[in-house]
């Protein structure tokens, strides 16, 4: 493991070290308005849920909405504990499609913690020079991942469009632009790597959008056949995969019946049998060895994977399975960001890394430096490890983080 801690590891501690101590620029009055918006949306959503529900109660309180949903509207599925009935999100979730009070309720939620985490919260760590100084950390995850914490600048959502808005905050130095650079379907990409599978590798590498590509051949029909929501089924087939996700876990995912879910994932393995291999290989070599390795040799122990309790092993074989991809990505982004840094040193650029979001990275550029940097960047993602399939990497720019991703 040595190179991996001298050629990887070491040479990063000194890009993680700049990125913290130059940080990134946030606009507080850009957080502060969107606090105000929020609040407003909240402030409607709450007296829409008092009308629905006949009265006024603290929604934030589990116990008294426990009354209200499951007592007073007779609401299916609820769990009596000492404490109450259960409202956690995956009970209302299977609630919400027929009953709008609980999709108000859910989306109540969401508002709420977007507010208190973000809006408001992350104003709080904008020090005196207009900028979060985060921590990256090299040593948390088991994975090998980075992980961001004080405040954590990896979670920022990113899948609906009020959360997405956050990003509008972040912004580049003055005269500069914000440049953001991500991995394309690189969990995908090192699972065709590793598996070494014929079908997948073929999809990679002749450019085709490698969901459609899987849904055409599980549904066994033209390509041009699929429709978007074939298209989506295969795309959860092809991440829940990577994970270890069960017939159970896939049906649930889905909305759809475990026998559909059934047939999905053994279509998935007729389509990709090399991935089916390597997923028992990889529980085979954790058995035997008790850890398994990334590409450069990064190890994750798996001290359960023998253990006599079904679910504390199927915990460690899922890990099997995805602590080699997910760890492996880490590796080559890492990689690719030590190579970046020294290329911006070495051309005397005042670009800036600013931020690590797993697959992605950000960049405070001036304006004058967008050409270089973005084919530099492009360059050293792209040929930070030489898989069996392209890497590929897409980038935008933009005023702002949300412009630029």
């Amino acid at each position: 493991m040595y190179s991996l801690y001298n050629d990887i590891e070491m040479p990063l501690v000194f890009v993680l070290y700049d990125m913290q101590r130059f940080g990134i620029r946030v606009d507080k009055n850009e957080l502060d308005d969107y606090s105000k918006v929020l609040t407003e949306k909240i402030n409607v959503l709450e007296k829409e849920i008092y009308e629905l529900a006949g009265e006024e109660f603290n929604i934030n309180s589990p116990k008294q909405l426990g009354v209200i949903l499951f007592e007073k509207m007779g609401m299916p599925n609820g769990k009596k504990t000492k404490s109450g009935y259960s409202t956690a999100a995956d009970i209302l979730d299977k609630l919400a499609p027929d009953y709008p009070i609980v999709k108000k309720i859910l989306e109540y939620r969401q508002l709420a913690k977007l507010n208190s985490t973000y809006a408001v919260g992350l104003t709080a760590y904008i020090k005196e020079d207009g900028r979060i100084h985060g921590t990256f950390n090299q040593t948390i995850t088991a994975t090998g991942r980075i992980s961001s914490t004080d405040p954590n600048l990896q979670n920022i959502p990113i899948r609906d469009s009020e959360g997405r808005e956050i990003r509008r905050a972040f912004i580049p130095d003055d005269r500069c632009l914000f440049f953001s650079a991500d991995y394309s379907q690189i969990e995908l990409r090192i699972m065709a790597d590793l598996s070494e599978d014929p079908n997948m590798i073929e999809a990679f590498t002749s450019g085709k959008d490698i969901h459609a590509a899987t849904a055409a051949k599980i549904y066994k029909i033209p390509i041009e056949e699929v429709t978007p929501d074939m298209r989506r089924k295969a795309k959860t087939a092809n991440f829940g995969i990577i994970y270890g996700i069960s017939v159970f876990g896939l049906s649930d995912r889905l909305n759809i019946p475990r026998s559909e879910a059934k047939e999905l994932i053994n279509g998935y393995f007729e389509t990709y049998p090399h991935i089916k291999e390597y997923m028992d290989k990889s529980i085979q070599i954790a058995r035997e060895k008790g850890y398994v390795e990334t590409i450069s040799g990064r190890k994750r122990m798996l001290p359960d994977i023998n253990s006599k309790n079904s679910i504390v092993r199927g915990y460690a074989e899922r890990n099997a399975i995805n602590a080699p991809i997910q760890g492996s990505a880490a590796d080559i982004i890492k990689i690719a960001m030590i190579r970046i840094f020294e290329r911006f040193e070495k051309n005397g650029l005042k670009a800036r890394m600013i931020l690590q979001v797993h697959d992605e990275l950000n960049f405070s550029v001036p304006e004058n430096e967008i050409e270089i940097v973005e084919y530099i960047v492009k360059e050293e993602m792209e040929n930070a490890y030489q898989l069996k399939v392209p890497l590929i990497a897409d980038s935008g720019i933009g005023k702002n983080w949300l412009e630029a991703h």
